[in-house]
């Protein structure tokens, strides 16, 4: 079904059974820098499945810059762990790759780990973090070569060498960031001759046989004199006369906004950085790999038809689904679960390590716990009750199937997906309700009865019989108590149930569903401002939705006002009020100010006098992020 994608690929003495590569994405799975039981689970499923190539993240090459949280492979201690890793991988059919990797500023995330830098880089008034000595670049340039011994001594099938998103090397050669005015600054050549001696000293330890791809920004974004895709392909010609075989092309960096192309959101579109792989390869001659939201089958085969690349990346679409490639390969493609490019799990659940452990995944539950959260048949199957076909409860009535229970959905509207489908309203976001549409017919499928437009209440509760009922019905749109003929609700603005009228809008809120529907009426050609009564918009997003979408507004001209409170409806418009000023809006009123849980109390009553044990979960127990609904209802349905 997709010839180009699954047909086999050699380089050097490494042959690939298909063109489909899990790259190495930052997980948190490692224990004190020591390869674990968990990440070996986790890549094993995604090579069970058929991946061609699993590479393992971010390991670090130099000991006192090695993050803790991050995986090592800095000194011979470390060998052994991967070497089962590896192992692990090869037994499930697939081959094993590792990152070698030195973060620059990127380790700050411990702080016990040494920041180097490629040149002076003032930090805060009175403080500059010194660039690193020629002592120090010999030192790292050593450690990337003996990373790469003990890569091959584990039984690794190739290295990658990280040179992108100013980590070091990336740091030394793009002269946004390289200020150098010795040997290793200036000229392009000057500031290659680092990375060009990591890559040396890594080909001289693995040898002529073992296969050595390297990770490239295209070029630099948001960088001010930094590397032009004509640099990177100067470079990259060089990077292959020192001994790289395949170049791995991606973008980004983590000190602009330009972090966004590292983990790209959904505001980004499919396959946005494939034209620039395909130019670097067909300039450089140089065999390479595609990134960028590359999600669906169909869209790595036509890009691997069309002759663009010669390997694709389909990292995130591996974690929404461990069983992409199985799936894509029996043309089994309404059942994969595919990634919607939330970033909340992923890139959110990687940064926010107060919050997360470990990533995470909106629409795989089980990320990182493929085998303790392996589902197991029900000891004794139940008949359950799932109110609301949202994604919390489409997801709560799937695992419950899977488990041999069996779930009644019940859901008052004729549609199923809930809010997921409103944020699918938005432009650009299509990829929200098209998730939402198959979340639902996958339900079906499995024979889950759905009910749809059948309210479930307490009359319905003493009706049938039920062993244990889940309420995920959701949240209601808070009004502000203004009526629909002064004021608009954004949800149903989003949905087409209300029509605003030509001209400007004030909306009020400016967190997620604000900022959307803003987009929405802007785009529609309305003027549009957005009032905020905290000190920043979008703060209910993360880092990389955010810099999209506040970018997208400036882009579409919305006036967006921070630290403004609304006070009340006008002739006309909105009175709001900064800094103790009022002043007075014109426009036709959007309200986007949050919601508030279902009031499920007779509800809840009732089943507690049936002795019907009821769980709440999603927005119905607390208006939150859809990847906490999604966690909620597979964790309860599978314990139950």
């Amino acid at each position: 079904m997709f010839d180009h994608l699954f047909s086999p690929f050699k380089v050097r003495g490494m042959e690939l059974k298909n063109r489909i590569v899990m790259p190495a994405m930052g997980t948190r799975f490692c224990e004190d820098r020591y390869i674990t039981q968990r990440l070996i689970d986790y890549h094993v499923a995604r090579a069970k499945a058929g991946c061609a190539l699993n590479i393992v993240e971010v390991s670090s090459v130099h000991t006192p810059s090695a993050p803790s949280m991050f995986v090592s492979i800095s000194e011979d201690c470390y060998v052994e762990g991967h070497r089962r890793l590896v192992d692990a991988i090869h037994a499930a059919g697939g081959k094993a790759g590792v990152q070698l990797w030195q973060g620059s500023i990127a380790v700050g995330m411990d702080r016990s780990a040494q920041m180097l830098v490629a040149s002076d880089l003032p930090l805060a008034p009175g403080f500059t973090l010194p660039g690193i000595t020629h002592e120090q670049i010999d030192e790292i340039v050593t450690c990337f070569g003996e990373a790469a011994r003990r890569a091959r001594e584990a039984g690794y099938d190739c290295v990658e060498f990280h040179c992108a998103h100013n980590y070091l090397p990336h740091s030394f050669l793009s002269a946004g960031i390289n200020h150098r005015t010795d040997e290793y600054g200036g000229s392009l050549e000057n500031r290659a001759r680092f990375p060009l001696a990591c890559i040396r000293a890594i080909r001289a330890a693995i040898g002529d046989d073992m296969a050595l791809l390297m990770r490239i920004d295209a070029h630099d974004d948001f960088l001010e004199n930094g590397m032009t895709i004509e640099d990177t392909i100067e470079f990259c010609r060089w990077a292959a006369e020192a001994g790289v075989d395949v170049l791995d092309v991606s973008r980004g960096n983590i000190i602009s906004a330009a972090n966004a192309y590292e983990v790209p959101p959904i505001d980004l579109p499919p396959a946005f950085n494939i034209d620039n792989a395909a130019r670097i390869r067909r300039e450089t001659g140089v065999p390479t790999i595609g990134v960028g939201r590359i999600n669906t089958p169909q869209l790595a085969e036509d890009i691997l038809a069309e002759d663009k690349v010669d390997l694709v990346v389909m990292g995130r679409a591996q974690l929404a689904d461990p069983d992409f490639v199985a799936k894509a390969r029996e043309g089994r493609v309404d059942d994969i679960v595919y990634c919607v490019g939330c970033d909340q799990g992923c890139l959110d659940g990687f940064a926010d390590m107060e919050r997360f452990e470990a990533i995470t995944c909106l629409r795989n539950p089980a990320l990182g716990h493929e085998t303790d959260w392996a589902l197991a048949p029900a000891a004794t199957p139940k008949r359950v009750a799932v109110v609301g076909a949202g994604m919390a409860g489409l997801v709560a009535a799937q695992t419950l199937k899977l488990r041999g229970h069996e779930p009644v959905v019940f859901e008052a509207t004729e549609r199923l997906g809930g809010q997921f489908v409103t944020a699918g309203m938005a432009p650009g976001k299509a990829e929200m309700a098209a998730a939402a549409r198959s979340q639902g017919e996958q339900v079906e499928r499995l024979g889950v009865e759905i009910r749809r437009g059948t309210p479930f209440t307490p009359e319905t509760l003493s009706a049938e019989k039920f062993d244990e009922l889940i309420i995920a019905n959701g949240a209601e749109p808070l009004t502000l108590g203004l009526d629909g003929s002064r004021a608009f609700v954004a949800v149903d603005v989003l949905e087409g149930r209300a029509q605003v009228p030509d001209g400007a809008i004030v909306v009020i809120g400016g967190g997620l569903v604000g900022l959307e529907v803003a987009d929405y009426l802007a785009t529609a050609g309305h003027p549009v401002t957005v009032v905020e009564m905290l000190e920043q918009a979008g703060a209910d997003l993360g880092a990389a939705r955010k810099s999209m979408v506040l970018m997208k507004m400036a882009q579409l001209g919305v006036d967006i006002r921070t630290g403004t409170r609304f006070v009340e409806l006008a002739d006309g418009g909105a009175v709001v009020e900064k800094d103790g000023a009022a002043e007075t809006l014109p426009g036709s009123v959007v309200v986007a100010v949050g919601s508030r849980s279902v009031d499920n109390a007779a509800l809840l009553a009732a089943a507690e006098a049936a002795g019907v044990p009821a769980h709440v979960i999603g927005d119905a127990k607390s208006p939150r992020r859809a990847l906490d609904a999604t966690r909620e209802g597979f964790l309860v349905a599978k314990d139950l």
